[in-house]
């Protein structure tokens, strides 16, 4: 899968994705500073899943990951990648340590 994944999430968490066998385009450590519109922009234009931190407006396609430490985000992305991974695409999801909610677009 091919992941974008937010300032705010960090890049170890990119590092663990890449490590899972993803392609990931970490903002923190490629692009750091740019503008959480362009940050959108670069995602819908490019295909990208985008895993943040925020909750973004104007944006239907992202996976908010709503957890804090880095081990919390590691482990309930390993159990959304587990469970839910056919239908992060096109779609808005917030993801808590105990819960996944989808939104189509």
């Amino acid at each position: 899968m091919r992941f974008l994944v937010d300032e705010s999430t960090g890049p170890a968490v990119a590092r663990w994705l890449q490590g899972q066998g993803h392609t990931v385009f970490s903002v923190y450590d490629e692009a750091r500073g740019i503008d959480d519109d362009a940050v959108i922009h670069k995602a819908f234009v490019e295909d990208w899943i985008l895993i943040t931190n925020d909750v973004r407006t104007g944006a239907s396609f992202y996976c908010a990951l709503m957890t804090n430490g880095l081990l919390s985000k590691i482990n309930t992305l390993h159990r959304l990648l587990e469970r839910y991974a056919d239908r992060l695409a096109g779609n808005f999801v917030v993801v808590t340590e105990s819960r996944v909610r989808f939104a189509s677009t």
